[in-house]
């Protein structure tokens, strides 16, 4: 990697940052996504301008953070979103991109990810936003698939266009063909040099905030309570939480959980062999075979879910995140380590740097979606029942 003990320092702290801001998506969801996204945005700018690291092999760890943050994205909506349309939409465009990144990374056609845009992001940030003031449950169905699908007409497909197909950077865009001056010209100059029109610029942008500011005080429903960040501070208005609180620790199942062989174990599968498989295709140092990898996600999945009925059924409980996540990582560990040495087809080991990275993404998505898939089952329950 390069670099002196500071660069080391920075390096860290960014890769930080992307490993454990996403960990506050389930409780703090449109501000932890956002800053996700933002540090995303901002980490190759601040390694090239605050470091001298090569960091040519990051791009492969760069895209599996991505899909990393989404998949915690996508097992929060299990958590807290009440509006179960909202959520099936939500499900749905979530494995929809990610069948169209495994797509695009085995078949390296920049036009898949046109054909399968990442309409779930932003769809997300939907839903959290109106959650900030109003409950989400008011939305109807029909609301809901017209917000997906004006999210994904009207400003996915254009910017993955723009992203992935004409490839085009929105500075040089704006320098070439908006003020018609060489892509290297700074900033400085530009601005110096065309005053009136960011003036005009400042005045635009000042007048959209103060409509859109009416907009929201005087056509906007009103508000169901003040503003909120936070996805705990109205669990008491969900029946499903107050279920959970009550059967928590009593031994408690769902009809759906008191069968091994599920739809949350297939989805399980599906979900990390889907993951997993862009991680394979992106990081560097792990090679794996499809086939192999497919089996080996199911034979881990499966080994997990015994696991943890072993010790449920045991009278043990990991009832903190922490535990969960401590007890699925060492599992985890110990069953690839195994497997690596059955299946082995040569004198390779495995990438100790690659393995722990992989194996800490891994472990949290299925310590994550164990945790709150049960809170999504009660609420369907729960409606179900008052249908």
């Amino acid at each position: 990697m390069g670099g002196d003990t500071n660069d080391l320092i920075v390096f860290l702290i960014v890769l930080g940052l992307r490993l454990f801001v996403p960990l506050a998506i389930p409780r703090f969801p449109l501000p932890a996504i956002i800053a996700a996204m933002i540090i995303d945005a901002a980490d190759q700018t601040i390694f090239q301008n605050y470091t001298t690291l090569n960091l040519d092999w990051y791009q492969g760890y760069d895209k599996a953070l991505d899909v990393y943050y989404l998949a915690i994205a996508y097992i929060a909506t299990m958590r807290n979103w009440t509006n179960l349309h909202a959520f099936g939409v939500g499900r749905f465009l979530w494995y929809y991109r990610l069948i169209g990144v495994v797509l695009f990374e085995a078949l390296q056609i920049r036009a898949l990810l046109f054909i399968f845009p990442n309409t779930f992001e932003y769809f997300f940030d939907f839903i959290e936003g109106v959650r900030t003031r109003w409950n989400p449950r008011r939305l109807t169905k029909r609301r809901v698939i017209y917000a997906a699908a004006f999210i994904w007409i009207v400003i996915k497909l254009p910017q993955e266009y723009w992203i992935h197909i004409a490839q085009m950077d929105v500075t040089d865009f704006v320098r070439e063909n908006i003020f018609g001056v060489p892509v290297d010209t700074p900033w400085g100059t530009i601005v110096s040099d065309n005053i009136p029109i960011f003036i005009g610029l400042i005045l635009a942008i000042a007048g959209l905030v103060l409509l859109l500011r009416w907009v929201f005080v005087h056509k906007l429903p009103k508000p169901d309570w003040g503003w909120t960040f936070d996805a705990d501070s109205h669990r008491d208005t969900d029946p499903a939480y107050a279920q959970e609180r009550t059967l928590k620790g009593t031994g408690y199942q769902t009809n759906e959980a008191e069968r091994f062989f599920n739809n949350g174990l297939i989805e399980k599968i599906v979900l990390l062999s889907l993951t997993v498989g862009i991680f394979v295709q992106v990081l560097p140092g792990i090679h794996i075979p499809t086939l192999r990898l497919v089996i080996g996600i199911a034979i881990i999945v499966i080994l997990n879910t015994l696991i943890t009925e072993f010790f449920a059924r045991s009278g043990m409980s990991f009832d903190t995140a922490m535990r969960s996540f401590l007890s699925v990582a060492v599992a985890n560990l110990l069953i690839v380590v195994v497997y690596d040495l059955i299946f082995r087809r040569n004198e390779e080991s495995l990438d100790i740097g690659a393995t722990i990275f992989f194996l800490f993404l891994f472990s949290i998505i299925i310590a994550l979606f164990d945790r709150y898939r049960p809170i999504y089952l009660q609420r369907v329950k729960m409606e179900e029942s008052l249908a």
